[in-house]
């Protein structure tokens, strides 16, 4: 196996525990359940965020002029990034947590494609659409499974509103995904590009955080959880992501993060002792086949088809 294929199998499975990562978030917050859900998003994104830019800052510093250039770029992510958790965690607090979660990340990779393809000109594949399919009909019977079966939903008042964040939630994530790619496309290292998007957006999740964040100083528990929030999925999580995004096209990296929602639903079965419906298995079936689909490995001809620009003035962190 060449260099090329494997670099892109390394970002495929870093991307893969980025994912796992994600998916440990809802249970974490049911160990705080008088945090509202603006203020687990607020620290989250926030804290981690800030944790990135603090690790990143030589790379950031090293990188000033580039990033200075692309300051269009990086401020659209920024942006991007402080919306995506207040949009996602509405959503869960609205429509359900499997709904919001399924509309969120089920969105992404569908909307990153029409991103990639309306400003890179990248040509999706057959076998990548087959595979989002599968991901999608599986988000489709996790959300069906939900409303016959007997996990926690939302009010039904709620749903429409929170559909409609969660595709906010989708959009901000596959923007961000494709402006931090963009500026790794023009010559800033994952961490650097990962970190000042972060950084810029944890800036502008601070203030939520004072206003709503109360709550997470009042007992143990509670700061324990909103620490674990932003060290474990949205610092080492998002350090997995951004490695994983130097490798392989931000359609393929969100299409991948549809293995969340199975983790979520995991461990809300085993942990919280949610109860999931046959169709929801059925559901999470479709999703691992969708994994299977996309990251199995595929010849020359077809690997430059699928990631033409993949690594076309790509950096990374040696």
């Amino acid at each position: 196996m060449n260099r090329t294929a494997n670099e892109s199998l390394l970002g495929i499975a870093t991307v893969l525990i980025a994912a796992i990562l994600w998916g440990t978030t809802g249970t974490a917050a049911t160990f705080a359940p008088d945090v509202s859900a603006v203020a687990i998003g607020a620290v989250a994104m926030g804290g981690g965020g800030l944790m990135q830019a603090l690790l990143a800052a030589r790379r950031i510093h090293r990188h000033a002029s580039l990033l200075r250039a692309q300051w269009r770029c990086l401020l659209l992510g920024a942006v991007a990034v402080a919306i995506y958790p207040l949009a996602f965690y509405a959503s869960m607090r609205l429509a359900g947590v499997t709904i919001g979660t399924a509309v969120s990340i089920g969105s992404a990779p569908l909307l990153s494609a029409l991103i990639e393809y309306r400003l890179d000109g990248l040509r999706l594949t057959k076998r990548w659409m087959s595979g989002a399919g599968l991901g999608l009909a599986g988000m489709v019977m996790l959300c069906l499974a939900e409303r016959s079966g007997h996990v926690p939903t939302g009010t039904d008042s709620g749903v429409i509103p929170g559909v409609l964040l969660g595709l906010l939630a989708g959009f901000s994530y596959a923007l961000y995904s494709w402006t931090a790619r963009r500026l790794m496309q023009r010559g800033i290292t994952s961490r650097a590009a990962m970190g000042a998007t972060f950084g810029i957006g944890g800036l502008m999740l601070m203030p939520v955080l004072f206003l709503t964040g109360a709550p997470l100083l009042a007992s143990w528990g509670n700061a324990s959880v909103g620490l674990y929030m932003a060290l474990v999925p949205m610092l080492l999580g998002y350090l997995c992501f951004g490695h994983g995004l130097a490798r392989v096209p931000a359609s393929t990296a969100t299409t991948i993060t549809l293995f969340e929602p199975v983790v979520a639903a995991g461990l809300a079965v085993v942990i919280v002792g949610e109860r999931l419906p046959a169709m929801g298995w059925v559901g999470i079936a479709l999703i691992l086949a969708c994994l299977v689909c996309i990251s199995a490995p595929v010849n020359m001809t077809q690997r430059r088809a699928l990631c033409s620009t993949t690594h076309a003035g790509v950096a990374s962190d040696p």
